[in-house]
């Protein structure tokens, strides 16, 4: 694929939406620097799928806690590369009360310096190098836990951490659409359940009964979880034919929020 001129940083790489997501940029010409730390048993898959792309690419390790170690990684990406155009702000931890129970305090401070901490560390070194692109993009991958929190059948999916820190992240992408603007466009990609997010290729979704699993589809409107190939065209778009959109959210749960309650029949009335 012949290069298009941008880089992209892409966060929680090594597998599942990440992965796809870094791919598809490079399958696009556009080089990628993915991170990763976790599931050291997915590297060599990574490495074999991303060097088939035969883009210019560079795969570090770095654990985002870590938020002094994050100006030394842009700044290695821009040594490579020489600019940073795109950043898909992917990293976060979970959330499943069937996998982690209740918190712990030390489970809580996780779960927001994961889900909202290294994002803003990251995006606070990355904005300067956006902002010179020019025209540059973040994703922000969030969770409708957000909205849902742990009720219904979503209470097996989400702890009240993870819900409360997934609306943090919208609130952080409305003040960076402010910093960003007009050079940097910042949008969120808020996901229900998909394969391999709260999904049947996930550990928590085999720790759920049939019937739990089964209400969780009945209550999305599109009576289906969502697909990877679902979020990575959703970020595409977002990449490369919204430019007219920043601040925003988009939601692809598959009607999940609205999915509790059906439409009565419309009664006859009375003339």
């Amino acid at each position: 694929m012949e290069p298009n001129g941008k880089v992209a940083l892409v966060l929680g790489g090594i597998k599942g939406i990440g992965k796809a997501i870094g791919l598809d940029l490079l399958n696009g010409g556009t080089r990628v620097a993915v991170i990763w730390y976790d599931w050291p048993e997915s590297l060599t898959a990574m490495q074999a799928d991303f060097a088939g792309t035969e883009t210019d690419h560079m795969i570090q390790r770095i654990d985002l806690l870590n938020t002094d170690a994050i100006s030394g990684l842009v700044e290695r990406i821009i040594a490579r590369f020489g600019r940073l155009d795109i950043l898909i702000n992917n990293i976060e931890r979970g959330g499943w009360p069937v996998v982690h129970g209740r918190y712990t305090r030390e489970q809580w401070d996780l779960e927001m310096a994961t889900t909202l901490r290294a994002k803003q560390w990251v995006f606070d070194a990355a904005l300067p190098h956006l902002r010179a692109s020019g025209d540059g993009a973040v994703v922000n991958i969030s969770s409708m836990a957000g909205i849902v929190g742990r009720s219904g059948p979503a209470s097996y999916l989400y702890n009240e951490g993870y819900s409360a820190a997934n609306r943090g992240i919208s609130l952080l992408t409305e003040t960076w659409a402010r910093l960003g603007a007009p050079h940097v466009r910042v949008n969120e990609l808020m996901l229900g359940v998909v394969e391999t997010r709260h999904g049947p290729r996930t550990r928590g979704w085999g720790l759920l009964t049939d019937r739990q699993r089964q209400a969780i589809v009945d209550h999305t409107l599109m009576a289906r979880v969502g697909r990877v190939d679902d979020v990575v065209r959703a970020v595409r778009f977002l990449l490369d034919d919204a430019p007219f959109m920043t601040g925003g959210v988009i939601r692809l749960d598959g009607g999940y929020p609205l999915g509790g309650e059906r439409v009565a029949p419309m009664p006859e009335g009375v003339v």
